[in-house]
């Protein structure tokens, strides 16, 4: 039998989980990768889960597997959220590991809180270390639904359930506002109601229009602002959602009321973290560096966080960001290409509109309206899906290809999806781009494919779509288009992905070129 393994009777615990000495063998032979490490934890964690333990032992397993797991965790992360392009598999592989070791100490940890009501001496001996069980119960679950927003999967309800009875059993002891240092080594403090909140406001800042790195963002913001939120079992004016710790459901704004006026009921609101917040984000417009808290070590650009803050405070509001077009319910079939090259293919006359050969999808429109579509995505196999990403379409699979970004990305299952599409042109052009030539006589450069998003007013500024490194503030680009040399003055990058970047300019037409 393996370190790892339990007893052929799953209800008596293995030998290995009652010896500490085996533990500590295990913790300290370690591997230095911090994948191989984890699945090791994972091992540990998985024979705990199957076995009955009371609190107190439990606890101290728990306790020290989660505690070497941390800084392995958070390496692994980094690797998830900031490696540039990372294959699906990849992804996957990581997502699978870091989701799966932050579900089951989740469940551990509230297995120790079950047993904190039962009438032994371990529950006693339990008592003290329950601010830290509790505390990080909830910690624990508030990172699945981090990793499950990153994969915009759904969030069951139950989870809800687990969280509050996690809270509410801090608020009987009273010990809910008790701060302590969750980790020993990551510094700083925090508290079961900390850590509670930072869930429902995680949940209610509707992030699943956000990239994974700007979700990882949101939580930062979340956690550094946390301390200013107001959180009462009263409702107020300013209260802007509501909870019900007693039941497996979501937190909710209080434009939906709740049905019942339990003693689980809880509203909160922002409070000054709104005020707090428009004023890092006047700081960074004004030149201000990205906060040390904020990058955490990392490269976190401006825009980047500007953007996540910008959200945060429209959801924030009392009222939320409403929908500016009214949808329309259809259903057809759109065709799909991924892709700033596909879609300079698909617009330019030379190719013939559909040539063959590329992953052309078939998608349904089950909604339409005048900024874009509801599609559901059956079948679920491109690695390519995900928010940000820009796409070229033809609604009904015939006439003009369109040109847009998906905003909204919802799993509902493991092989089908709800996606929303904002549609940035219907009207497209094909250039090439090259920087502006120094002299009127001066020949052409080689230039880069790009769209000319010919919706906009003429007479105004006009939008590229650019492919990604091309946009530059302080160089003036041109192209060719109708016999013109048209001059094009940098104004503002106004999105990037990951294989384009849109940006508006200010053009001005050149003589007509000669023969």
């Amino acid at each position: 039998m393996s370190t790892h393994e339990t007893n052929e009777n799953p209800d008596k615990p293995s030998i290995s989980l009652l010896n500490p000495n085996e533990l500590q063998r295990f913790l300290s032979t370690l591997p230095t990768d911090a994948y191989r490490a984890v699945e090791g934890i994972m091992e540990w964690l998985n024979a705990c889960s199957k076995v009955d333990l009371d609190g107190i032992t439990r606890f101290g397993i728990v306790n020290a597997l989660d505690e070497a797991a941390q800084s392995r965790v958070r390496a692994l992360t980094q690797e998830y959220l900031y490696t540039p392009r990372l294959v699906k598999i990849e992804e996957a592989r990581l997502w699978d590991i870091i989701h799966g070791f932050w579900y089951r100490i989740a469940e551990q940890y509230h297995r120790c809180l079950d047993s904190a009501g039962r009438k032994d001496n371990s529950s006693e001996q339990l008592k003290p270390d329950l601010p830290l069980v509790a505390t990080r119960a909830i910690a624990a679950l508030g990172a699945v639904i981090k990793w499950e927003s990153f994969n915009y999967g759904a969030i069951p309800n139950d989870y809800w359930a687990r969280l509050g009875k996690s809270y509410l059993l801090m608020e009987q002891e009273g010990n809910v506002r008790k701060t302590l240092p969750i980790y020993p080594a990551q510094g700083g403090v925090t508290s079961s109601l900390a850590e509670y909140l930072r869930v429902l406001f995680f949940q209610a800042s509707s992030l699943n229009n956000l990239l994974p790195l700007e979700i990882e963002l949101s939580d930062r913001l979340i956690a550094h602002l946390q301390p200013d939120f107001v959180f009462s079992a009263e409702s107020s004016p300013q209260s802007v959602w509501w909870a019900d710790a007693g039941k497996a459901i979501p937190p909710l704004r209080l434009a939906q009321l709740p049905k019942d006026m339990t003693q689980t009921l809880r509203f909160f609101h922002p409070g000054e973290a709104q005020i707090r917040l428009r004023v890092l984000e006047q700081e960074i417009s004004r030149g201000g560096s990205v906060p040390t808290w904020v990058s955490q070590g990392e490269a976190v650009t401006t825009p980047t966080l500007l953007s996540v803050i910008e959200h945060l405070i429209a959801y924030w509001a009392p009222t939320p960001p409403q929908r500016q077009h009214e949808r329309h319910h259809v259903k057809h079939q759109m065709v799909v290409l991924p892709g700033l090259v596909n879609a300079i293919v698909m617009v330019s006359p030379e190719f013939g509109g559909k040539p063959s050969g590329l992953p052309l999808e078939s998608w349904i429109v089950e909604n339409v309206s005048q900024g874009g579509f509801g599609v559901v995505v059956k079948d679920l196999q491109s690695d390519w899906i995900r928010v940000g990403a820009l796409l070229v379409m033809q609604p009904g699979g015939e006439g003009n290809w369109l040109v847009g970004v998906v905003r909204r990305y919802q799993r509902i299952s493991d092989n089908e999806a709800q996606v929303g599409i904002e549609t940035l042109s219907k009207r497209i052009a094909s250039v090439d781009v090259r920087p502006r030539a120094d002299t009127p006589d001066a020949p052409a450069t080689p230039g880069s494919p790009a769209l000319w998003l010919q919706d906009d007013d003429p007479k105004g500024d006009i939008r590229f779509i650019l492919p990604r490194g091309t946009f530059n503030a302080k160089e003036s680009l041109e192209f060719d288009y109708n016999r013109r040399r048209i001059f094009l003055t940098p104004l503002k990058l106004l999105e990037r992905g990951s294989d384009y970047e849109v940006a508006t300019f200010h053009a001005t037409v050149a003589a007509q070129k000669k023969d």
